[in-house]
């Protein structure tokens, strides 16, 4: 068993992303953004925001690839840290 333990958990992972997406095929996902400047148009028309982007990605697909790549070097980043640590740790007890 522990030697599957493993591809046991990496296919789990796969289930958890991909149920979701093929149980609501039809289903749109939006951001929280998009949710949040809908529900203040509702409760204050008048509302106007304090600012404007200064820059706005070409497309939804180059936004999302900005947001991608931002988590992945954030994941990384916190990776690095983790194994440093651990590999600071071990260097002291041995």
């Amino acid at each position: 068993m522990k030697k599957y333990e493993n591809l046991i958990l990496l296919s789990l992972v796969v289930l958890l992303a991909a149920v979701p997406l093929v149980w609501n095929s039809g289903a749109e996902f939006g951001g929280a953004d998009d949710q949040v400047k809908d529900v203040v148009a509702a409760i204050n028309p008048d509302y106007k925001p304090w600012f404007e982007s200064i820059w706005s990605p070409p497309s939804t697909e180059v936004e999302s690839f900005l947001f991608a790549l931002q988590a992945a070097i954030g994941a990384g980043f916190i990776g690095y840290w983790l194994g440093f640590q651990r590999g600071r740790r071990n260097g002291r007890t041995a």
